[in-house]
């Protein structure tokens, strides 16, 4: 699929109003914000496995749902569903079989150079302050990673006391989740 066919394939969605049974307001109606893996497997299981549907919850992914920054752009996303967009609650959920677990970064950076990044691109960037295997480096348990994540959410100085934060972690295979921790 092509970024053509993606435009064709939304103007006839458009043409015969597909979108109609989509609509709702950006508050999720569940008050909860899920923070999850970008990986493809989840797209459509995860939501069916909570059984969530549009408008339900709000939803932010990256790779490997992974926060290391209390400040980053993630984070950002979490507060901002907090306090402008009505969640009550965060959940983060890691899965097993990630992308993120074990990265090897060296073979990272070779394919790097190998698609036409000047190796003193790579240079610049570590003479800056940039670690590059620090930077992409994943995890090697996914419930550590989840906890990980949820310990920077539940202490960060900005998240409101009663919010609570709990991490899963969800087979891709079945769907089937385990509580990695909860907040009462």
């Amino acid at each position: 699929m092509n970024l053509d066919q993606l435009l064709d394939f939304n103007e006839k969605f458009v043409d015969s109003k597909g979108y109609e049974e989509y609509t709702t307001d950006k508050f999720p109606n569940k008050r909860m914000v899920i923070f999850t893996c970008m990986d493809t497997r989840l797209v459509e299981l995860l939501p069916r496995a909570l059984n969530i549907r549009n408008g339900d919850v709000k939803m932010v992914k990256n790779a490997g749902a992974i926060i290391r920054k209390p400040f980053d752009s993630i984070m950002k996303s979490l507060l901002v569903a907090i306090y402008s967009l009505k969640a009550e609650e965060v959940v983060v959920i890691g899965h097993h079989g990630c992308g993120m677990s074990n990265v090897d970064t060296e073979a990272l950076q070779q394919s790097m150079l190998d698609r036409g990044i000047p190796e003193e691109t790579l240079h610049t960037l570590e003479h800056s302050g940039i670690n590059l295997h620090k930077e992409f480096h994943g995890f090697e348990k996914i419930e550590d990673s989840v906890t990980q994540s949820v310990g920077i959410i539940r202490n960060h100085p900005l998240l409101p006391k009663e919010v609570k934060v709990h991490g899963l972690v969800i087979d891709p295979e079945t769907g089937k989740l385990d509580v990695v921790t909860r907040e009462d």
